[in-house]
């Protein structure tokens, strides 16, 4: 293959199959040996363009890899997600909300106040999906909600909504004791009341939930790729490739690979 046939498109390809390679011991290439194979190629297309042998240099736009945060250790195994959601079925219709809202983060892996400003109509019952209006950057997103969290949701807009909500404009979807949308540190106070009630030595609240789906994920098989649509994260810090995901295939990998999605032996019904 001729340089001018190269496109962005190959390079790219090549970049993540350099992320995916696996050295004989089994570990990953690191991030300085994945830059050292990319700049080469930046540096040869650079040449080929300078010495007109080629028109478009389909590297140009190559981002290189960064340092990437490592995942952090708090967090919850499937069963202990589980042990936690149990425990709101002491609270009444109090602990039929707070199932809801645990439900909707270990679901979803949405933030503490991308949560707290969901309204009635950012739900789509029908379609599985939940609408993230102006989530961190200002930005909106589409994303899939299991169905256990739905029908938990469902029926506390059924039997607990009606008897909390105080302004009837109000299209606030989770709403306090006293009728009022949630701030985020009575969020974190929610859910670390139920950590608390296990004994679960794990640092965190809403955030935990957060980590545990997209950890739980990655665990049963879901690309990266599709992590980074579900949190709503600009740009992968372990990869610097952005694929803008289509919802279609975003819903198919999260029924596939949530452990939501799938039989539990402890799954509550609503």
């Amino acid at each position: 293959m001729a340089a001018g046939e190269i496109t962005r498109p190959m390079l790219e390809r090549y970049q993540r199959h350099l992320y995916y390679t696996r050295k004989p011991n089994g570990q990953p290439l690191s991030l300085l040996t994945q830059r050292k194979y990319l700049d080469t190629i930046k540096s040869l297309f650079r040449h080929l363009v300078r010495q007109r042998r080629i028109a478009h240099n389909p590297a140009g736009e190559l981002e290189l890899p960064r340092a990437h945060r490592r995942l952090p250790r708090g967090i919850l195994s499937a069963d202990e997600v589980e042990t936690v959601l149990a425990q709101t079925s002491a609270f009444g219709l109090r602990g039929v909300r707070d199932r809801a809202i645990l439900e909707v983060l270990y679901a979803t892996g949405i933030r503490r106040s991308e949560l707290a400003n969901l309204a009635l109509y950012d739900l789509d019952f029908a379609q599985g999906t939940l609408m993230v209006r102006k989530g961190k950057g200002g930005k909106d997103r589409l994303i899939p909600i299991g169905e256990r969290a739905l029908r938990w949701t469902d029926r506390y807009l059924r039997e607990v909504r009606p008897q909390l909500v105080v302004d009837g404009g109000d299209t606030t979807l989770f709403l306090t004791d006293h009728g009022q949308p949630f701030v985020n540190n009575r969020l974190s106070d929610l859910v670390k009341s139920y950590l608390e009630r296990c004994d679960l030595d794990k640092p965190g609240a809403c955030h935990l939930f957060r980590h545990t789906m997209a950890t739980l994920m990655l665990e049963n098989g879901a690309d990266l790729r599709y992590i980074q649509v579900m949190l709503g994260h600009a740009r992968l810090e372990t990869t610097t490739i952005y694929t803008q995901v289509a919802i279609r295939k975003l819903k198919e990998v999260y029924e596939r690979t949530h452990p939501a999605r799938m039989e539990r032996k402890h799954d509550g019904e609503a």
